[in-house]
């Protein structure tokens, strides 16, 4: 796998200023009506004097424009994307013909209830196949991605304690192989949180919970399989040590694509779980636009659900408002309704056996990967693993770059980079998830691209630090992005003499 490093790609197509004067996009038919009777029919309304700035180009001009900056997206449809922690599945093409049928891609959220009946039923048959998959006995749509799921669970948990008038629960328990959305969904809540270190396996330290676990508790958050890939085998008994001092479990479903068809959080004595549709019912990923991340709930917390709910009676389906302990409505109408769509276009499909075997073949395919790069690169926990692992780079670090920089290189052969950093407990950690739609050829190509990006750390150190090589964006200052981001379009001309 070869890739010529020393030849950028010549930005011209990221120049926006293409506007000359005289050119046309648009062949518009006079409207036909003199100015002077529009200053009668619009009285007092000001006109305008000059023409709008709008940019001068020809309708080719515009197609090219945008096709070329539509080429340097990467998306699943394009490369191998092994983002660790952050599933990109492969998005099938009958998702999308299902959701762009009439039926439903022209519905709209304030039709009569009546007139939507078969939305109601595809909503209430989804709900359905969550908590099957799940081993709930509710769930609701309405959560708008994963995070926002969660954080609903973490209201649930609130409201359920508050409804007992268990006042003293104050904090919440996070293991430290956690996602940061955890410590996050607790603390916006109000909770106050308490880490939970990792043993020498990478798993829950159960000693430590004991010790942490109190009267104080309202809920330990955790992922099975964990961050690491590593599934928590005494996951019973963590359940029942939270249960028995009165907590709640909350279960992070962001690795739910590892046991689908195998296991199922209520079998393992959880409350409350979202389900991240993108990472295990193959819908677009967010990204900030339209996502899902259903909650589902045991029947401890389903009084307190998001309103509204679909429910069956006996003239159909309707939704369900009058739900007085709910915590209310997380969001605008029912969810994102096309990405229910396709989720459930998927779990059709796939069936009961084809969902399994999704499992099956990603925790394949991670170990796999896991067998054919830890003699070049360092595991850390380097046994049976579930859909993901983690190597630590810490040797090719010793050689002049880390984590990063390989992230970075890799992007060169056309390959997006796994999640670096994290989680936090391994030093120069890359999380690489590579998903069960990959081919073993694409498997295979991904081990030859690291292990030429070791070899070239042996060679020429510069190769890999000054990565990458090709990309439009070579290597922006992460530090002044975050600090003074350009949030607006800004001239070429201004750009070039360094207004900000």
């Amino acid at each position: 796998m070869k890739s010529d490093y020393s030849t950028p790609v010549t930005p011209q197509h990221l120049i926006f200023d293409e506007s000359i004067p005289g050119r046309e996009g648009m062949d518009l038919p006079s409207a036909g009506v003199p100015q002077a009777s529009l200053e009668e029919l619009l009285p007092g309304v000001a006109l305008r004097a000059h023409p709008p700035l709008l940019p001068r180009v020809s309708e080719a001009q515009v197609v090219r424009h945008y096709t070329r900056l539509s080429q340097l997206n990467h998306s699943v449809d394009t490369g191998f994307y092994p983002l660790g922690s952050c599933t990109m599945k492969y998005n099938p093409k009958v998702n999308e013909a299902a959701a762009a049928l009439p039926g439903f891609a022209q519905l709209h959220a304030y039709q009569n209830q009546q007139d939507v009946q078969g939305f109601l039923e595809l909503m209430f048959r989804l709900e359905s196949v969550l908590v099957e998959v799940t081993g709930m006995s509710r769930a609701s749509l309405q959560p708008a991605a994963g995070a926002h799921g969660e954080l609903a669970g973490i209201l649930m948990i609130k409201a359920y304690h508050e409804d007992r008038e268990d006042f003293e629960r104050d904090t919440v328990l996070v293991p430290d192989s956690a996602h940061g959305t955890n410590l996050a969904s607790a603390a916006m809540t109000g909770y106050k949180v308490i880490e939970v270190p990792s043993d020498a396996r990478g798993l829950v330290d159960l000693d430590a919970l004991r010790l942490l676990a109190n009267e104080r508790t309202a809920a330990f958050m955790l992922t099975n399989p964990n961050t690491l890939g590593l599934f928590e085998e005494q996951i019973l008994e963590i359940s029942e040590l939270i249960h028995s001092v009165g907590g709640l479990c909350y279960y992070d479903g962001a690795n739910l694509n590892a046991i689908m068809g195998k296991a199922r959080p209520g079998d393992m004595g959880m409350d409350v779980v979202h389900i991240n549709l993108h990472k295990t019912f193959s819908t677009p990923h967010g990204g900030g636009g339209p996502g899902a991340g259903p909650v589902a709930v045991g029947a401890a917390l389903e009084p307190y659900l998001p309103v509204p709910l679909v429910e069956r009676r006996d003239d159909g389906f309707a939704l369900d408002h009058d739900r007085p302990k709910s915590i209310g409505r997380l969001r605008s109408f029912y969810g994102n309704a096309g990405i229910f769509v396709r989720a459930f276009t998927y779990a059709l499909r796939m069936g009961a056996d084809g969902l399994t075997q999704a499992s099956e073949d990603a925790v394949l395919n991670a170990n796999y990967l896991r067998v054919l790069l830890h003699d070049r690169y360092k595991v850390p926990f380097d046994r049976l693993c579930m859909h993901e692992f983690v190597i630590s780079a810490t040797l090719q670090s010793s050689k002049g770059a880390g984590a990063g920089a390989i992230g970075k290189r890799i992007l060169d052969f056309g390959v997006h980079a796994p999640t670096v950093y994290f989680p936090l407990i391994v030093p120069e950690a890359l999380m690489i998830e590579p998903t069960e739609t990959e081919s073993k050829a694409t498997l295979d190509q991904f081990v030859d691209i690291m292990n030429q990006v070791d070899d070239e750390l042996n060679a020429d150190a510069d190769i890999v630090c000054k990565a990458p090589h090709t990309t439009p964006v070579r290597q922006p200052d992460g530090v002044e992005a975050a600090r003074r981001p350009i949030l607006r379009w800004i001239s070429k001309s201004a750009l070039d003499a360094n207004i900000s």
